[in-house]
């Protein structure tokens, strides 16, 4: 009996002990399949984090590319690529096991692409309006510089519409007479007897000039090329530049010939022997010369 009772004793502690190491068995196998999944799934969030670091850069290449001739658009931009590289720098120390962080990331990578997508409208947008108002400003340029051709064209043929009127309207003289006179007022040609040196002439009818009172000026040059002058302010216009002149006189123009003279007075030793130029200018044109001879 007692025999009986120790093998039934036996028989129980192998079952337990059985049941026991089964049990364990099982225990170690699911321990050791869920930290294999688990191993696996660690494995895979940081993949995906890594993952989502890349994209966060490329996000942040791009948002490089993006450049804009608007001040306020390149300030955003600039706001955006710190914002981009902030959440960068996060993403390193966040633990790839923090599915919560992740998550959250990933909905910003998001919104942040959805943001460059409207920036990239609006870069396009204004690019597109540049292009325009520079092809506008190309035209508008043509068009001013074909204006300016015209106009420097009309400026041309105004010059010398005016030139040919200028000319048109230039006095001539004829008769033009030229004498020594002594301290008689009479005739002489032995230079030591000259004491004045009168010019006449006449001025001829132009119905293109202008009439009113007008002013003659004598320029009488000796043998050896000395201008005879008595001031050196003695000065009028001819071809932009002041010139001296010997003698001068107002005269009355009303559109007809109209006969004048001109005296100059000598200084007594100033006078040579010789052939004299006479030069006679009236409206800064030079409308005669002639020449006459002392002995």
């Amino acid at each position: 009996m007692e025999n009986t009772n120790k093998s039934s004793s036996n028989k129980l502690a192998y079952i337990i002990g059985g049941v026991a190491v089964i049990v364990i068995a099982v225990i170690l196998y699911l321990f050791l399949s869920n930290r294999q999944e688990y191993r696996a799934v660690v494995e895979e969030m940081t993949e995906e984090k890594f993952l989502l670091t890349e994209e966060f850069q490329d996000l942040a290449f791009d948002y490089d590319s993006l450049h804009s001739n608007n001040d306020t658009l390149n300030l955003m931009l600039e706001q955006e690529r710190e914002k981009i590289t902030h959440l960068i720098e996060e993403i390193k120390t966040v633990k790839a096991t923090n599915a919560r962080k992740i998550r959250e990331y990933k909905k910003e990578l998001t919104t942040l692409r959805g943001v460059m997508r409207n920036f990239v409208v609006q870069i396009d947008s204004l690019n597109r309006r540049n292009e325009e108002l520079t092809q506008e400003n190309i035209k508008y340029r043509k068009r001013h510089d074909e204006i300016a051709q015209s106009y420097k064209v009309l400026e041309e043929e105004k010059k010398k519409v005016d030139k040919q009127v200028e000319i048109a309207s230039q006095l001539e003289t004829r008769n033009i007479e030229l004498a020594g006179l002594n301290s008689k007022g009479k005739t002489t040609k032995k230079a030591r007897s000259v004491a004045k040196i009168r010019m006449c002439c006449t001025i001829l009818k132009n119905v293109t000039a202008p009439i009113g009172v007008k002013k003659v000026y004598v320029r009488i040059q000796r043998p050896d090329e000395v201008l005879l002058i008595s001031s050196k302010e003695n000065v009028f216009t001819y071809e932009e530049q002041e010139i001296n002149y010997s003698a001068n006189r107002e005269f009355e123009y009303g559109g007809d010939d109209v006969d004048i003279c001109v005296f100059y007075t000598a200084a007594d030793g100033e006078l040579l022997t010789g052939t004299y130029t006479v030069d006679v200018f009236v409206d800064g044109f030079n409308i005669g010369t002639s020449t006459f001879q002392l002995k």
